[in-house]
């Protein structure tokens, strides 16, 4: 079992009677770079089989950011659920043309990679990493693995939305040439233009 799920009981994602809607399919995964490679980060299409591991990823990083360290256990993993499955509903409804990745090293899962390629412009809808891969420039690669794309298919530029008070991640995109366009509480919205 994956070090992040080892706390987390055994459940059945559901929504109502039903389960979790599944990822669309997504285009073909592109070779990711050498960058890449050469620090064994790879990425797969995500499926039904990766819940139980989203939903740890998205436990860990809300754990962080939410003051819920005073409730009661059986509370706060309800809650938890409720608003993974809210967001991946979210997720799947608002962006059916994305490609849904999974993270990995060594074939391990060690975050996710939501990403919206289109012809005229590509949107990151999620970066996550496990806590313990974090500061490591994994981050990095991904971003510029995905400008390099957007370069390479004429895409105008790259959008996506940030957590205003995840400053690491602005720091990061602001590396990375992203520069904040507007600002609705908690969301940064941030672009990168490719070079005309």
């Amino acid at each position: 079992m994956h070090l992040l799920e080892r706390d987390i009981p055994d459940f059945r994602l559901m929504h109502g009677p039903d389960p979790l809607p599944a990822f669309p399919p997504g285009a073909p995964l592109p070779a990711v770079s050498k960058p890449m490679s050469a620090r064994n980060i790879g990425l797969r299409t995500a499926g039904t089989n990766d819940m139980r591991f989203l939903r740890a990823l998205f436990h860990a990083l809300k754990s962080e950011e939410l003051p819920l360290e005073h409730w009661p256990e059986p509370f706060k993993q309800a809650f938890l659920d409720q608003q993974f499955a809210l967001q991946h509903m979210q997720y799947v409804d608002r962006y059916p043309g994305a490609d849904f990745w999974i993270v990995e090293h060594r074939n391990q899962p060690i975050g996710r990679y939501y990403l919206l390629r289109e012809p005229s412009r590509y949107h990151i809808v999620d970066i996550t990493l496990e806590p313990a891969w974090r500061g490591r420039g994994i981050g990095s690669l991904l971003l510029d693995w995905a400008q390099s794309l957007a370069r390479r298919h004429g895409a105008a530029g790259i959008s996506l939305q940030v957590d205003e008070r995840n400053k690491d991640a602005q720091r990061l995109y602001a590396r990375y040439g992203f520069v904040e366009t507007s600002r609705e509480s908690p969301y940064i919205a941030m672009q990168w233009k490719t070079a005309a």
